[in-house]
């Protein structure tokens, strides 16, 4: 999987000046490159069928999992949630998180919808806001991939006529960058990625 964008929404001077928040950004970039489809392939290649229609497309939640296995590799804790209070966030809302001398570092790739999306920001910045976090990273697909996904999955297109508003959010001193992905290549060789299910939505 190719990274295609970067941006950075708070601070992101420190990801040039923190040794922590630069050793985590170079760990999240391999992460991303070891992410494939079909798993094992090496190659991140995507079945080219809209995801407009019920039942069609390809789904989300998979895609992350190889990214996910070798941030674990690296020490992060997968799954968890660091020790903070008085937040909206619950345990299991993090994908991945490191403890730094400087604070934690959050990772998240986002498998949900827009609406999703913008409530997975909105508890990162108050998190950022409230308790001692050195950098937050999130993962959202790029436009040309979202059309091959659920419809409606959370995207770079839908999120950035917020970023005025993110970028002006007081009190925050950590980094906030948003990563935008995209496949390696198209193939109607592979399978679809499959879908899960949350209620009634397929992701």
């Amino acid at each position: 999987m190719r990274v295609v964008e970067s941006v950075d929404i708070l601070n992101g001077n420190l990801f040039s000046t923190n040794s922590y928040l630069m050793t985590a950004w170079q760990e999240v970039l391999s992460a991303i490159s070891a992410t494939d489809w079909p798993h094992g392939s090496g190659t991140f290649s995507i079945y080219p069928e809209s995801g407009k229609k019920s039942g069609q497309g390809n789904g989300v939640k998979p895609i992350k999992i190889p990214c996910i296995n070798y941030l674990k590799s690296k020490n992060w804790v997968i799954e968890g949630l660091p020790d903070i209070e008085q937040t909206v966030l619950r345990t299991g809302d993090l994908d991945a998180y490191k403890f730094t001398p400087d604070g934690v570092i959050a990772f998240e790739w986002e498998t949900g919808n827009i609406s999703s999306s913008h409530r997975a920001i909105n508890k990162l910045l108050l998190t950022m806001q409230q308790c001692q976090v050195l950098g937050s990273l999130l993962v959202v697909p790029g436009d040309n991939l979202k059309q091959y996904l659920t419809d409606r999955i959370g995207n770079i297109g839908e999120l950035r006529p917020y970023f005025p508003l993110w970028s002006v959010m007081p009190n925050i001193f950590g980094a906030f960058r948003i990563i935008v992905v995209e496949h390696d290549e198209i193939s109607i060789n592979v399978p679809k990625i499959p879908k899960g299910t949350d209620g009634r939505a397929q992701r």
